[in-house]
């Protein structure tokens, strides 16, 4: 881990003395080597719970690693989408981007891998900075100041909280270490301590009722900001609750569990009915994220082994089509200048093979079989439902409006009225295919081999 460290600390050097010509091949190139040096050197161990390449409180495990292989693989993705909106832009504000990209991607590298909650802490906060600067510098609209005020209070909202248990439990335990959590069980009476825990990483994955910041970041964000909003910084949440849940896991079953799982089941019952009242294609997408995600927070509530899967393969999946979504509606909205979907309509009228790709994004959302989402998906409402038959209700009702919203996606966007837009058929550049097309790679490997996926 401190080697993958040193090597984004080395691409942010180079990029001091890059020009204008050569800027973003050389970064695509580094990132996309950083990730292939990753994949070989990194070790999976089959236990969870038994990290393997420690290096002053830095690891990998069957937790962690798949979350650093997704940040690898996604953030040379981002990087290739954002090209033509930073065209426009000087060779000083490119490079300041493409820093603040890289410092994100160090700082995910820190918290997945890290194996005290202090450190853990540090890098889940640290995140918060550049992701401010992303969208601030570079958001489309004067709303972007508001989205990162939104951003900030919510953040820190939940982080105070979690600092203070984190010293508090210090104080009892004398160390912050995971490992030893994991092999002598911590028993907390405090209630509201282990409710302090967890508040930060459930306002950042987010569920539905502290989720009021996300559809303003995402709408307000540049193309890369949406991108690894959803694909990766999302996902520190559900992994900050994953590792907690696993620290305090008798607490967890006995206290909240019972108070978690029915008010997220619901709450994303509730975001799904909110996807259908939305106009705009980048919040649409964004209120999905948080119907899935509360989901997955339910079902990982329940501790088990089955659950864990779910969560895992919903953390990993929903990362690459959620990406997939936004980098699509980004080169809609290239075309047209604007998000509407009442007028982003007809594309199927200038190209035939976009709407192929969206049409794979959309029912992967959906969580058609035997795309990853729809296996995520049955870990999960089956351990809902083995908690609650009474979670049935929400379920189907999530079910139904998920399809309805996602069909309807698809159908405004690719059919309609032609417009002067889209009279004449529009010549789609490689790169974004070859964007496209590192969405649904790792899609087709889940697909294929869904053991990749193991805990």
């Amino acid at each position: 881990m401190i080697t993958l460290t040193y090597a984004c600390l080395g691409i942010i050097i180079t990029i001091i003395f890059l020009n204008f010509n050569n800027i973003w091949s050389t970064l695509f190139t580094q990132t996309t080597l950083l990730f292939f040096i990753s994949s070989i050197n990194l070790t999976n161990l089959n236990s969870p719970f038994f990290p393997c390449n420690i290096s002053y409180n830095l690891a990998t495990d069957n937790i962690n690693l798949y979350l650093i292989f997704l940040s690898l693989w996604l953030i040379p993705v981002s990087l290739l989408a954002s090209i033509n909106n930073l065209n426009k832009f000087s060779i000083n504000n490119i490079k300041i981007f493409s820093t603040i990209i890289i410092f994100i991607l160090i700082f995910l590298i820190i918290t997945f891998s890290s194996y005290n909650l202090l450190i853990l802490f540090l890098g889940f906060e640290a995140t918060l900075i550049p992701t401010i600067f992303l969208i601030a510098q570079w958001g489309a609209q004067f709303e972007r100041i508001e989205a990162s005020y939104y951003l900030v209070f919510y953040t820190l909202i939940g982080s105070l909280p979690l600092f203070l248990a984190l010293l508090i439990i210090y104080n009892n335990e004398n160390h912050l270490s995971i490992i030893q959590f994991t092999l002598n069980n911590v028993n907390i009476n405090n209630y509201y301590l282990i409710v302090f825990c967890l508040i930060a990483f459930l306002i950042k994955v987010p569920i539905f009722g502290v989720h009021l910041w996300l559809p303003k970041a995402h709408v307000e964000a540049p193309i890369a900001g949406s991108m690894i909003l959803a694909a990766i910084l999302l996902k520190m949440g559900g992994y900050g609750f994953i590792r907690l849940i696993t620290i305090f896991h008798y607490n967890i079953i006995t206290q909240i569990s019972p108070i978690i799982i029915p008010y997220c089941s619901w709450g994303g019952a509730i975001a799904s009915v909110i996807c259908l009242t939305q106009t705009d294609l980048k919040s649409l997408i964004a209120y999905s994220s948080v119907s899935h995600m509360s989901f997955m927070i339910a079902g990982a509530s329940l501790l088990t082994n089955w659950s864990f899967i779910g969560g895992m393969f919903m953390l990993i999946a929903h990362g690459i089509t959620s990406s997939a979504l936004f980098a699509i509606a980004n080169i809609y909205y290239e075309r047209t200048n604007t998000r509407t979907l009442v007028i982003s309509r007809g594309i199927k009228n200038s190209t035939t093979l976009m709407p192929i790709f969206w049409l794979i994004f959309t029912c992967s959302n959906l969580g058609i079989p035997p795309l990853p989402n729809s296996i995520a998906e049955i870990f999960l409402f089956s351990s809902v439902i083995s908690f609650s038959n009474f979670n049935i209700i929400s379920i189907v009702i999530t079910t139904i409006l998920t399809a309805i919203f996602s069909l309807s996606l698809f159908q405004l966007t690719s059919t309609g009225n032609s417009f002067n837009w889209n009279l004449t058929p529009i010549l789609f550049q490689e790169r974004e295919y070859l964007l496209l097309l590192l969405h649904i790679i790792p899609t087709f490997m889940i697909i294929t081999n869904p053991n990749i996926i193991t805990i």
